[in-house]
């Protein structure tokens, strides 16, 4: 039986509740673009369904405009890039400003585990500059030192539900999923998690509190009442649960 070795953390809803100031930031350039585009909370949340910006933007472009392939004399990728650029600028002066702190016990847990020799990992799809955003000015200039693997936008071009970045996470810590514990928040990042073979602690957002989370191993509101002791005894119960699986997919190769 593998002990627990290593907790790889999402970044957005997972680490902090980022998305209403995501939201902001897309409506943001939007207008700086002079689009008549406007997101609501509730489109933003059925957004959340696709993951990654320049996806969500994709999307909605064709939703809206099916048959255009042009916005402003420029291509569809060029806009999509420029709107991107425009509102993750946009993202990293509202972080900047205070506007995101981490979710309750987060930093407290990161900081056990460290001290007690696990090994961190992210294993996230948004964008290097969202990332160091939010954990420059949560955790201090030398965040990047608090973690051994980081994976993104730029490292994993498959998004979640994709388990790329939880594969390449898994072979940058050279552990088996069995030794870790994955943290997210929604059913993407869920799937992403639970087909790389991690057991994952789900703590929701009110953008993905109604998704199917059902595959996770706990589901708890936020990481305030959550301790090492407690993630290690929820690791060993779910246990027999991976050998049952991991025997029966060795039965189903053998055949």
């Amino acid at each position: 039986m593998s002990t627990l070795q290593a907790l790889i953390f999402d970044v957005d809803g997972t680490l902090a509740d980022t998305e209403q100031v995501h939201l902001m930031a897309f409506n943001h350039a939007f207008r700086e673009e002079g689009l008549d585009w406007h997101w609501d909370e509730a489109h933003y949340t059925e957004l959340l369904e696709i993951s990654g910006g320049k996806e969500r933007m994709l999307h909605h472009w064709h939703q809206v405009n099916p048959d255009v392939k042009d916005l402003s004399g420029r291509g569809v990728q060029d806009t999509i890039e420029r709107l991107h650029q425009i509102k993750t600028a946009a993202y990293e002066a509202a972080v900047n400003e205070g506007a995101v702190s981490l979710r309750p016990g987060v930093l407290r847990l990161m900081d056990e585990a460290r001290g007690a020799g696990l090994r961190l990992a992210i294993a996230t799809t948004t964008s290097p500059v969202n990332i160091a955003a939010l954990l420059r000015r949560a955790i201090g200039i030398d965040w990047r030192s608090h973690f051994v693997a980081i994976g993104d936008a730029s490292t994993a071009p498959l998004k979640k539900p994709h388990p790329q970045v939880y594969l390449q996470m898994l072979a940058a810590l050279q552990m088996p999923p069995s030794a870790c514990l994955a943290f997210e928040d929604s059913a993407n990042g869920l799937k992403a998690a639970t087909s790389a073979g991690l057991p994952t602690i789900v703590t929701p957002t009110s953008f993905t509190a109604h998704q199917d989370l059902s595959a996770a191993l706990r589901r708890v509101p936020d990481l305030s009442q959550v301790n090492l002791s407690l993630l290690r005894s929820w690791h060993a119960e779910g246990a027999p649960s991976r050998q049952a699986v991991a025997r029966r997919g060795t039965a189903a190769r053998a055949h």
